[in-house]
């Protein structure tokens, strides 16, 4: 029985060295989460290295990701970079049973990399940001070369009772338990470090009252919300609003130390605002839907909610700004979120007259931070990724031709007014209504020019016009439904919508890249 004993024995040699490495791996993330909560959450190894993932992946697997994973595409990311460093880290366990120097220096290479990638963020602090990702590879090679030295036989000693491993595998294994409740630990304080930096955040956003619009928003018209089963609310509660952007740790913005910074090509007055500055100004309230450019015919990327802000052309005016109409030198408004987030917005659009703001609420409360507290900035009729800049820090004048912000750098458009949409909600794409009466509705949107027209046709028939909701105003999408009489089959139920300017939705398709996707939303229903 030698060869079995031999591959058993070098099967219990490899499981030990793959468990050193992920013990290492562990150590490393867990030492580096201990740091980042005493020097900044944001700068976490995981959390830099998926930013700058994130900053090199082509728009086409961005949208991708969107698309297959949703609003959990941040979640899969991260997973999948855990799942890399595991495998990496079996590997150089593996390594260091035989090589230990090349093993540790394999954990090392890594903390430089995290180390760079903390560096190269555009939110990066300095220096201090590399720190998380250089102790926590220091502490993870000290652990693999702790634990291959114990994984290895050539440790053992004549007192071990003629078993030449004995000793290897009860010190590995006692180095073992000591690593995991260690880094265990250290995975747990650097946690709760990192939440009580939350804290002020947190309490701002708790004590914080909103004061009384002085523009209220005007009472939605009574026809404006259909009583239909599987329709979208008219308003989107905060808890189901859609959520795409590219931050893998949520802001915790502390609104008492918050500034907003006015500057730029043409501003005379560059001005420095506070939240509570913001808050004593003349407030408007107006119900807006908002879209995502990533939201496919019939996607979910759409929501309505009552936001409360200041008057974005108020404060351009304030500080000099002239719109190019007017003899103003910039035609862009860059917007800079405290995770570097820039977008880029026409000034042309901000300043004439729809209700651009810097929203401080949203459905009767401040900001959550997933929609960017304290202050975020949203311009009707404009895709998000060009004016609806969350956990906003700076408003830069400039010009299209000087600057690109993130998203044009990576081929998106420069301008992307929102295209006229119409979208079923019900009956669900495969359902299976009863044959007789079937109510078919849904919403229908294109922001700044309002929906006028909304119809319906079951696979070639003739186009049928459908009951509008009342309107709202042109700045929020508009419920409809048809009463169809549904006969057995497989049918396919069409919808198309004409905006405000006559403009018939088309029924070309294209990509959400680089201006938003385009076509008719279609479902197909068999009918018993």
């Amino acid at each position: 029985m030698p060869c079995v004993t031999s591959f058993r024995s070098t099967l219990s040699r490899a499981a030990r060295g793959a468990l050193a490495g992920l013990l290492a791996a562990f150590t490393a993330l867990a030492v580096a989460e201990l740091v980042a909560g005493l020097v900044r959450p944001a700068a976490g190894p995981v959390t830099v290295v998926g930013g700058a993932v994130i900053d090199r992946t082509p728009a086409a697997v961005k949208d991708f990701a969107i698309r297959q994973f949703g609003q959990n595409d941040k979640t899969v990311l991260q997973l999948g970079i855990l799942a890399v460093l595991a495998l990496i880290a079996v590997g150089l366990g593996l390594v260091a049973l035989r090589h230990r120097r090349i093993g540790a220096a394999g954990v090392l290479l890594f903390g430089v990399v995290g180390a760079a990638a903390a560096l190269s963020r555009p939110d990066s602090a300095g220096a201090g940001d590399a720190l998380p990702s250089i102790a926590g590879a220091l502490a993870g090679s000290l652990t693999l070369w702790v634990l291959a030295t114990r994984a290895t036989p050539a440790a053992s000693s004549p007192e071990d009772d003629g078993d030449p491993g004995a000793w290897s595998r009860r010190g590995f294994l006692t180095a073992a338990g000591v690593t995991a409740v260690a880094a265990t630990s250290a995975g747990v304080l650097g946690r709760y470090l990192s939440g009580r930096q939350g804290q002020g955040a947190l309490a701002s956003r708790e004590s914080l009252v909103l004061p009384a619009p002085a523009s209220p928003a005007p009472a939605v018209p009574a026809g404006a919300r259909l009583k239909v089963p599987g329709i979208s609310a008219f308003t989107t509660p905060n808890r189901d609003f859609y959520r795409v952007d590219t931050a893998l740790t949520v802001p915790k913005v502390d609104a008492g130390t918050w500034r907003l910074r006015l500057h730029g090509k043409g501003v005379t007055r560059p001005l420095t605002y506070t939240l509570d500055e913001l808050l004593a100004r003349p407030l408007i309230e107006r119900d807006i839907t908002l879209t995502c450019v990533s939201n496919e015919v019939g996607g979910p990327y759409v929501g309505t909610a009552r936001w409360l802000g200041v008057p974005l052309r108020d404060l351009l005016g304030e500080a000099g700004v002239r719109p190019p109409s007017g003899g103003g030198t910039a035609d862009q408004l860059v917007a800079r979120s405290v995770d570097g987030m820039t977008l880029g917005s026409p000034v042309e659009d901000v300043m004439d007259g729809r209700d651009a703001m810097l929203a401080v609420g949203m459905n009767g409360e401040p900001l959550p931070f997933d929609h960017g507290f304290p202050v975020r900035m949203l311009v009707p009729g404009l895709y998000g990724y060009v004016s609806a800049c969350k956990w906003i820090e700076s408003l830069e004048l400039t010009t299209f031709d000087a600057y690109d912000p993130y998203w044009v750098k990576r081929k998106w458009a420069r301008r992307a007014p929102i295209k006229t949409q119409a979208r079923i909600d019900t009956p669900k794409p495969f359902a299976r209504p009863a044959a007789g009466t079937v109510t078919v509705a849904g919403v229908a949107w294109a922001q700044h020019r309002g929906i006028t027209r909304v119809e319906i046709r079951v696979d070639d028939g003739p186009w049928q016009d459908a009951d509008l909701a009342a309107q709202d105003t042109v700045d929020t999408w508009r419920q409809w439904s048809h009463r169809w009489t549904a006969t057995p089959g497989g049918h396919t139920i069409t919808v198309r919508a004409t905006d405000g300017t006559g403009q018939v939705q088309t029924e070309r398709r294209t990509r959400t890249i680089p201006d938003g996707a385009s076509g008719r939303h279609s479902v197909f229903v068999t009918v018993p």
